[in-house]
């Protein structure tokens, strides 16, 4: 007899779970996704066409978690959903710190009961500048452990289909040849100024590799460039470059002061604006089956100095004032250029928006959300 889900799909009966090898099924996968049954009078198919049926409906039923949803991608990755991206059948969630603590393995567990998802965007991470990662080493280790390891630990105990995490560069050896690219992260040890976060994310990839090793689960990871964009950290003190170059460039003009850069301005960046790393990551969760994490990236022929970024600041915000470079503070890792090879093998018609305009999005935004922006 067969038996239909909710959603349409003709499965057989829970006492044959390995045809259709349902993980979200409670009887061969105790901790998955439950669907109701009913039965229904449809003619028995083949296993091949109960297995592409399966599959269909299970994609039509795709729910998404995303963790970190109101970050910077979060808030991109629900844009471009909204804007075209999402399929119908399709359901997206978008955890805030305010739904759960992820260091908190209680936490993490509930919110999975509650939601039950089939695929998760992991972005939630304890995150800050260069400063802020040299003054926090242990407490961006430990808080981004505990994160990850319950994030990933409850998606292959719900059975949770697909996990994309999401990485840095700075993951990535300190002595290292360039181009980087994704099999040299572990070839010796990151920049000291962040080796707490670098480790901690270092360690997501380990944790799927065992995953796939022991349970044959493909999570993955990404592992993009500098990114910015709207309703980044704004943080002057503790932020990233990019938004930090932006809220001070922004003051600068509003007070008629010079703009003070930290550092300076030769160190070099591939910066990949918020939007094109969200449509990124929805096809990296659709299309890319490699365990191996995949570096999303501008090409290297588009790598900037953090003075070329400040010159598009400086030229979105029309600010006329002098700028200084504050060479007694620290430029962090000079350079870190990243390969982006097997992103153009698998994708080599993706259009990354001009640096420029991104620009004068992100700083048309931030002018526009002052009040509420975090900063």
């Amino acid at each position: 007899m067969l038996y239909s889900a909710g959603s349409g799909c003709y499965v057989n009966t829970c006492k044959s779970p390995q045809v259709c090898g349902a993980s979200f099924c409670s009887e061969s996968n105790p901790g998955g996704n439950r669907l109701s049954f009913r039965q229904t009078d449809r003619p028995r198919e083949s296993e091949k066409d109960l297995e592409i049926t399966y599959r269909f409906e299970l994609w039509m039923a795709m729910r998404v978690l995303v963790t970190g949803g109101s970050g910077l991608v979060g808030k991109a990755v629900e844009r471009v959903v909204k804007e075209g991206e999402g399929r119908e059948g399709e359901e997206w969630i978008f955890l805030s710190s305010k739904d759960a603590n992820l260091v908190s393995a209680e936490e993490t567990r509930a919110i999975f009961e509650k939601h039950r998802p089939t695929h998760v965007i992991h972005l939630a991470a304890m995150v800050g500048g260069l400063y802020r990662n040299m003054r926090q080493n242990l407490d961006f280790w430990r808080s981004n452990i505990h994160i990850n390891d319950n994030v990933l630990h409850m998606s292959h105990e719900f059975g949770v289909e697909k996990v994309v995490s999401c990485l840095s560069t700075c993951v990535f050896p300190d002595k290292t040849t360039y181009p980087i690219d994704e099999t040299m992260m572990h070839n010796g040890a990151p920049h000291n100024s962040n080796y707490g976060y670098a480790y901690a994310k270092r360690m997501i990839d380990v944790h799927n590799r065992a995953l796939f090793q022991q349970y044959g689960r493909r999570y993955t990871a990404v592992i993009p460039t500098n990114m910015f964009g709207a309703h980044d950290n704004f943080n002057i003190e503790d932020g990233h470059v990019m938004p930090g170059l932006v809220h001070k460039t922004y003051l600068a003009k509003k007070e008629g002061k010079p703009l003070v850069v930290w550092g300076s301005g030769r160190a070099l960046r591939q910066f990949i604006y918020s939007v094109d790393l969200a449509r990124l990551f929805i096809w990296v969760l659709r299309e890319y089956n490699e365990v191996e994490p995949i570096i999303t990236s501008v090409s290297e022929e588009d790598e900037l100095t953090v003075k070329d970024a400040v010159d598009a600041i400086v030229e979105a915000f029309e600010f006329k004032g002098e700028v200084i470079y504050d060479t007694s503070k620290s430029d962090g890792q000079i350079k870190k250029t990243a390969n982006n090879a097997k992103l153009k093998r698998y994708l080599p018609d993706f259009k990354f928006t001009p640096f420029k305009e991104a620009v004068k999005e992100t700083c048309d935004w931030f002018a526009a959300n002052y009040d509420m922006a975090r900063k």
